[in-house]
């Protein structure tokens, strides 16, 4: 059995030049948030929320957080993990499989975690208080809130049925579909057809 290499996790910076948003991920954030991870031809991998730094700058893009929110890789890492859930639905979805459970649950639960109010403590020395959320994890658990109902809205939305994956390898991007298109840019829609056409053609008589 041939082994399939290890794909190999590139700059940030090298998917901003080629990959315009898809089509769709600029009226669904849910959409921009799956597609936060990016799959390159030559087993190239590229994760825009791959630092805190590029979660923070990724944020900052999509007003949903301040310039130097100071995210740091817990952070970070909350993001990459319900854009995964994000992704589970959104290929479930497309395939006409059941929703996953686990996905099902972390998106319900980053849309009840938005804190409404100081939570209520208690310690030795302060007995009974009122302690306000971290300011950082409260900007985390707001964009969290604000992707899972976007992901919620664009699921059970009317914009749902036109939701698909990029047809061409080995994207991995999703796109709302316009009219016969499935490609989330142009690059890939040219290497689809490129790839077809180097197809061998079956034999005529």
């Amino acid at each position: 059995m041939k082994e399939t290499a290890p794909a190999v996790t590139v700059p940030a910076e090298a998917a901003s030049p080629v990959l315009p948003p898809a089509p769709g991920a600029e009226q669904h954030a849910a959409l921009a948030f799956a597609n936060s991870a990016i799959t390159l031809p030559g087993n190239q991998f590229v994760d825009l929320l791959g630092t805190p730094a590029g979660a923070n700058q990724w944020l900052v893009d999509h007003g949903l957080a301040p310039v130097g929110a100071g995210l740091q890789e817990v952070c970070a890492a909350r993001m990459r993990s319900l854009r995964d859930h994000v992704r589970d639905l959104l290929a479930s979805h497309v395939s006409g499989e059941p929703a996953p459970a686990a996905a099902l649950t972390a998106v319900n639960d980053a849309l009840t975690r938005v804190p409404t109010a100081s939570p209520l403590s208690w310690a030795p020395d302060q007995g009974l208080h009122r302690t306000p959320p971290h300011p950082v994890n409260q900007i985390v658990d707001q964009a969290l809130g604000i992707l899972a109902a976007s992901a919620a809205d664009l699921l059970t939305g009317p914009d749902a049925e036109r939701l698909t994956a990029c047809g061409s390898t080995p994207c991995n991007r999703y796109l709302l579909r316009a009219g016969r298109r499935h490609w989330c840019s142009v690059r890939c829609g040219d290497r689809a057809r490129a790839a077809r056409a180097r197809r061998p053609q079956p034999a005529t008589d």
